[in-house]
């Protein structure tokens, strides 16, 4: 098959979060399945060009529609990881993509719009003619109404549009005259049935373009495809979803284990697995390693070279992320005789102002580091050099870090939610085999929650290591590649193309 990824990010090369890591993933094993994958994204300024290999303008003078004229665009193809990738340069005064930044311009509605419809006037004249055509979040979702009611009627009829939802709280509200800029008359869509926000009536909501207009619709786990029907999970979106819930499903994310491994870890000073007794005398990359490279994360981060258990967090410092109980397991870590170490920073004012203070609070503080600041090497000796690993979240559509944390052998502690709950299953309460158990979990994200999950694993710690380290071990066994979920894209991409004549597939958006 042809699959065309439309993204506003792209590990490694643009990522904000966990969106560009899923498209490098997917892509990449579909792929290596022998099916030909291309990815459309802007081309940002401050994108890693590094990452990218043989630059080439593709197309000279592509031209786009917005705000009533036709501009110029230059598309480049390069590869990244062996997968091609078409960059768009808008050659428009606004120079959408030249910020210096990813998101965060007041004016980031009308920039995805106009890549948008650059990026399907680009399937269409080029033309890549794929069998599928695969969205994400709302700043792509608009694309799934341009090719129903423009592009379908003028030549474009083979692919089937996916939309993949990766965090329902970011919907791409607008104005209808913003959806009139790219060429669809956003009055035709400012009705319940079509593009009308469901809390505020005056706005178009992208994301609802796209679960409405696309012909299948995939959230990033499958309890967070049942949360997201609710009021509280679905952000007004709920009532949509239900609407169509049948071309709707929750797959759970996978991770790259070639990147993501401590027995190749190219930023690891050791390397390890779960082995126990090296199978020969070259052989020695045993589960001991692990605490060779904890040694090494205290001499790094100047924290005391005590017999405490190291609790690692790294995390975007936001309200989804449960910032206060971050906050408040700093102090009971501590209290209970473990270390304490944080890696991540926040794009909303306060919340990084607050951190900074409490870095200055716990500078040379023997058991606490906070690290505001990404640093990937870091990043990687805290999954390694760590005991555990909290993610305390308020709600967690699918989650990365507690599946890398596993392969680490870093035990997760972590709110039972979303992603969270379909990866993590408590080794006292889980009601499984304890061969099947791998983490310790809570429900009620307050500290009382989050303490008595934490203290559970303190006490497992200290007193009962065996236990520890089978659980441990556990985690470090279990996959959680692409490879399966891929297989689930696959049937989706290939049913929708089955039925892709049928009278219910060509009327799902009406």
């Amino acid at each position: 098959m042809h699959i065309v990824h439309v993204s506003s990010e792209l590990a490694p090369l643009a990522k904000v979060g966990g969106l560009a890591d899923v498209v490098l993933g997917l892509s990449r094993e579909l792929s290596w399945k022998g099916h030909d994958v291309d990815i459309i994204i802007p081309k940002f300024d401050c994108m890693d060009s590094e990452q990218i290999r043989d630059m080439t303008m593709d197309t000279k003078d592509l031209m786009s529609f917005y705000q009533g004229e036709w501009f110029s665009n230059t598309i480049w193809m390069g590869w990244v990881e062996n997968l091609k990738v078409y960059f768009i340069e808008p050659h428009h005064p606004r120079f959408f993509f030249n910020r210096g930044c990813f998101y965060g311009c007041d004016d980031d509605i009308e920039r995805f719009l106009y890549f948008s419809r650059a990026a399907i006037e680009f399937i269409y004249k080029r033309p890549l003619n794929p069998d599928i055509i695969h969205l994400h979040d709302w700043e792509t979702a608009v694309i799934a109404p341009l090719y129903a009611d423009m592009y379908h009627k003028i030549g474009l009829t083979k692919p089937r549009v996916v939309l993949s939802i990766h965090n329902m709280e970011y919907q791409g509200k607008c104005s209808a005259a913003d959806l009139s800029s790219i060429g669809l008359d956003g009055t035709l869509y400012q009705e319940p049935s079509k593009m009308q926000d469901n809390l505020s009536p005056n706005l178009i909501n992208l994301l609802k373009g796209g679960i409405v207009y696309s012909n299948f619709v995939t959230t990033v786990s499958p309890s967070y495809a049942k949360e997201v029907l609710t009021p509280e999970g679905g952000k007004g979106l709920e009532s949509t979803l239900l609407k169509y819930q049948k071309k709707f499903k929750g797959i759970l994310n996978g991770i790259d284990y070639s990147y993501w491994n401590p027995e190749i870890d190219r930023f690891l000073p050791a390397h390890y697995s779960p082995r126990e007794i090296p199978a020969n005398k070259k052989d020695r990359n045993t589960l001991d390693k692990k605490g060779f490279i904890k040694k090494l994360l205290r001499e790094t981060l100047n924290l005391a070279e005590d017999h405490r258990p190291i609790i690692g967090c790294i995390t975007r410092l936001v309200p989804q992320k449960g910032v206060d109980l971050i906050k408040h397991t700093m102090r009971h870590i501590v209290d209970k005789k473990g270390q304490f170490v944080l890696l991540g920073s926040s794009p909303i004012p306060s919340i990084s102002a607050e951190f900074h203070r409490l870095k200055h609070q716990y500078t040379d503080h023997p058991h606490v580091s906070l690290t505001l600041h990404h640093q990937e090497a870091l990043a990687h000796m805290i999954f390694a050099g760590c005991d555990m690993f909290i993610v305390p979240s308020i709600f967690e559509p699918c989650g990365l870090t507690q599946m890398i944390a596993l392969k680490y052998g870093t035990v997760p502690i972590v709110r039972r939610t979303g992603g969270l709950a379909d990866t993590i299953y408590d080794v006292d309460n889980s009601g499984k085999p304890f061969e099947e158990t791998n983490g310790y979990t809570f429900d009620v994200p307050d500290a009382t929650g989050i303490d008595s999950a934490l203290d559970r694993a303190i006490h497992c710690w200290f007193e009962d290591p065996e236990k520890w380290r089978n659980l441990m071990v556990n985690g470090m066994k279990i996959d959680f590649s692409w490879n399966h979920p891929s297989d689930i894209y696959l049937e989706v991409y290939k049913m929708l193309h089955q039925n892709g004549n049928s009278k219910e597939n060509q009327t799902l958006h009406k």
